[in-house]
Formats: structure tokens, C-alpha cells, sequence
């Protein structure tokens, strides 16, 4: 695999830069490690996937090519099929779930691809995809389960090792596990004493299960907040790819996620989608292994629905005690709405938001409800 990896990125050099590596000294501080960030959201496309589909779409052959491609993703691998598509003179139609976010369907279109939204999740997409394929003769280019595909996601990791040759560990997302396995092979083959370890959103781990019972397997349903990350089956092939390269699979759960999006936005000047703050919001599990160490945190994407920044951000000040919600009963007479706002003037929280009810079935006829959302300096203010 490393000699496909060498190959895909000398090809890629000649169409996309090196993305950033960043040093951090913020988080750097805070963890007492020396944390740099892999900048993949600066991609054409903001996202690694452009990749992986890029260098698959460069190595079919010219009677491929005249067929075009087709794909299935919920967002970023539809992007880098069509950014790779249309670079190289290839036509791709994409299946898209219709959960797909709005930004990420446009910028697809905006690339040139037909776009079809078909199927309520990847995996609805995925097999509507499949069947087009065969009934017009187009060449399928999956999202990760493909040697092509990884190998150009390994591109990242030799990145890596020029930026930072004596890289200590890497942490990095899994959603099919293209990037990881990719990733893992180039570290293997290079540098094998660099520590690796992978994450997922708790709503979605079908590798880590897949890992732990060492087997491929499909999971009943996945619930979390990152739209590419919702992989109901894993591939044994990206198994096999994983299994004793890389030392665990961590897991995060969605307010874990929002926090690790909060921080890098206010401690980075990052703007991260979900799935590219996992390597953050896991890294307290390990941290206390990498004292003193240099680590990467690979920043998979920044492609994020402004409306679910909106959301996801509100849940991450609202973890971090920034934001507060409360109800309060006050008397049903003139004054006592101001004097509730005074009492909380004095304590120095801004109102962002009263809703004031005395409809409410739970309160007395002489009383009335009022929902607060309160910002505030943090939890020892909020307390």
C-alpha cells in the first residue's frame, strides 16, 4: 500500500498544496503536550475527501473516464468527486441522502456534478448509487472502501511526516475509515514508533465494534449530530487495514463533539464540522499518555451547515457553563418582571432571551412563569 500512497501523493502534489500544520500553543498548554492541528479544512472542497477521489478518478482509464462516475455521500465525498471530476474532464452524478445538508448539496452542483437526493441516510445513498452504476456503466468511486480512495487519503500522512518527521502520535476521526486506513499504512511504513489512534461519535461506532469483535458488522441505527460520520456497516477491508496499527478506537458523544467545535473556533480560529472536532473532544482520554509529546490532531473538514454551527455551538456554551436556562415563578402584578431583571443585572448575566407565560397549567392564578437564557462567564458564574 505505501508504494500506492508514494503514488497518489506525487500526483496530487501537482494539483493541490500541502495543507497546513499548525502548532497550537493554547492547546498546547492545556493538555501539556505540543499540539498541532493538520489543516484538511483548507482543502479546495474543505475536506481530506477530495483526496481519495481525486487520485481514483486520475487513475481510471480512458474507456472508464467516457463512462463518468458516480458516488454516494452525504457531503464532503460528494464534493471531492466532483472537484475531481471536473478537474479531469470526467461527468459524476452523485446520490445524496435527503438529510444532506443544504450548503453541501449546492456546492456539489456548484462543482459541475448532477446530484440526485435519494435515500434518508449514506447507506439509503450508497445502494441507490450502486444500481445506477450498473444500469449505465458508470464506474462507482466509493467514500472508503477502496485502495485508490485510501491511498489517496494516506497522502495526509506523509504530509505529515515532512511537516513533522519526529511526530509522536496522531489522532484522527473515523467514519468508514478511509482516512485512518490510510493514514496508518503511510505512519507504518515510515515512521512505525508514532502512536496512532482513532475516534467516533458514541451514535455511530461501527468500526470500533467492528474492531473489538474483529469481524465486519452493520449497525441497527446511528444517531449523532455529524452527517458523514453516520456509517451503518463497516468494511473488513478497512479492518484488516486498521487491526495493529493503530492502539484504540476512542469515543465521543455529540456534546462532547459541540465543545470540541467551540474550542477550536475560539482557540484556534478554526471553524471545524463535527466530525473533524472528534480528535479534540477525545483527547482528554489520552492526554495523560502524551505529556510532553508532539501530536497531531487531524482537522478532517470545515464544511458545517451554518444553521447546525448555530445549534452546535449553543449546546457547547451551554456544556461549558456559558449559557444557562432557567424557569422562574414570579408574582402575576406590575414590577416583578423588573425586579427579577434587576437581581439578575446585579449578578452581572445578560438576558439573552425571556419568555414570560402565565398560561403555564403548573403555575398559581396569581402567578406567572418566566424561561430564562441567560450568557454568562462560565459554570462558577452560572452556579
Amino acid at each position: 500500500m505505501i508504494a500506492r500512497i508514494e503514488e497518489a501523493r506525487k500526483l496530487l502534489s501537482t494539483l493541490l498544496p500541502p495543507t497546513p500544520l499548525i502548532p497550537n500553543t493554547w492547546l498546547s498548554e492545556a493538555f501539556g503536550c505540543s499540539i498541532y492541528l493538520k489543516m484538511e479544512n483548507m482543502q479546495p472542497i474543505g475536506s481530506f475527501k477530495i483526496r481519495g477521489a481525486t487520485f481514483k478518478i486520475a487513475t481510471l482509464t480512458e474507456s472508464e473516464r467516457k463512462r463518468g462516475v458516480v458516488a454516494a455521500s452525504a457531503g464532503n465525498h460528494a464534493q471531492g468527486v466532483a472537484w475531481g471530476s471536473r478537474r479531469l474532464g470526467v461527468e459524476a452524478t452523485i446520490i445524496m441522502p435527503r438529510s444532506a445538508p443544504l450548503v453541501k448539496i449546492q456546492n456539489t452542483r456548484a462543482l459541475g456534478a448532477k446530484v440526485v437526493l435519494e435515500g434518508d441516510n449514506y447507506d439509503e445513498a450508497y445502494s441507490a448509487a450502486l444500481r445506477l452504476s450498473k444500469e449505465t456503466g458508470a464506474v462507482y468511486v466509493h467514500a472508503f472502501d477502496d485502495d485508490a480512495v485510501i491511498a489517496g487519503q494516506g497522502s495526509v500522512g506523509l504530509e505529515i511526516l515532512d511537516q513533522l518527521p519526529d511526530v509522536d502520535a496522531i489522532v484522527s476521526s473515523i467514519g468508514g475509515g478511509g482516512l485512518m486506513a490510510g493514514i496508518a499504512s503511510a505512519i507504518q511504513a515510515r515512521r512505525p514508533q508514532t502512536m496512532l489512534w482513532g475516534c467516533q461519535a458514541a451514535g455511530a461506532p461501527s468500526i470500533a465494534r467492528t474492531q473489538k469483535e474483529r469481524k465486519a458488522n452493520s449497525l441497527d441505527r446511528v444517531d449523532t449530530i455529524p452527517d458523514g460520520i453516520k456509517v451503518l456497516s463497516a468494511s473488513e477491508r478497512i479492518r484488516g487495514m486498521l487491526e495493529g496499527k493503530i492502539r484504540d478506537i476512542l469515543l465521543a458523544d455529540d456534546e462532547a463533539m459541540a465543545m470540541a467545535v467551540l474550542t477550536l473556533v475560539e482557540k484556534a480560529k478554526v471553524i471545524a464540522e463535527g466530525a473533524a472536532a472528534l480528535p479534540l473532544a477525545v483527547f482528554d482520554q489520552i492526554a495523560p499518555n502524551l505529556r510532553g509529546k508532539k501530536v497531531v490532531l487531524v482537522v478532517s473538514g470545515g464544511n458545517i451547515d451554518v444553521n447546525v454551527l448555530n445549534r452546535i455551538l449553543d449546546r457547547g456554551l451551554i456544556r461549558s457553563g456559558r449559557r444557562l436556562r432557567i424557569n422562574v415563578w414570579i408574582a402575576d402584578r406590575p414590577g416583578s418582571l423588573a425586579r427579577l431583571t434587576e437581581l439578575i443585572a446585579r449578578q452581572e448575566a445578560n438576558v439573552l432571551q425571556a419568555i414570560h407565560d402565565r398560561s403555564q397549567p403548573s403555575t398559581l392564578i396569581d402567578q406567572t412563569e418566566v424561561e430564562l437564557t441567560l450568557e454568562t462567564r462560565g459554570q462558577e458564574h452560572s452556579d
